[in-house]
């Protein structure tokens, strides 16, 4: 897979690499490996654009890895209440990459199955 090529003769790897960058340019390179790393395993990331790809899965990253989501929904909470509970603690992490805070109004809508 990270050999496959975008239309311009681009590596997909180094595509969704690039775009992570301009989506959080503060991200750490090991948590960027992290992130590209499931970007390019999802199956529902395959066929995204870049940058859709990275922003995605760079959302769902740091829901499961820094926010108690996993947690809430092992609690029982359903998954539009466990985002909603986590929603300002998963936008300030993505703040701090410098990444665009989510909408309290799309905190549902970020994130497709990719684990």
């Amino acid at each position: 897979m990270s050999g496959r090529q975008e239309g311009d003769g681009v590596n997909r790897r180094e595509a969704v690499a690039a775009a992570l960058q301009r989506l959080a340019p503060r991200l750490p390179d090991f948590e960027a490996e992290s992130v590209l790393d499931r970007a390019l395993a999802s199956p529902g990331l395959r066929r995204a654009a870049p940058e859709n790809a990275a922003w995605l899965a760079l959302v769902a990253f740091a829901r499961h890895a820094f926010t108690d989501y996993d947690d809430l929904l092992d609690e029982g909470y359903d998954r539009d209440s466990a985002r909603h509970f986590v929603l300002d603690e998963l936008n300030a992490v993505l703040t701090g990459w410098g990444a665009r805070p989510i909408p309290e109004d799309q905190a549902d809508s970020e994130e497709p199955d990719t684990r």
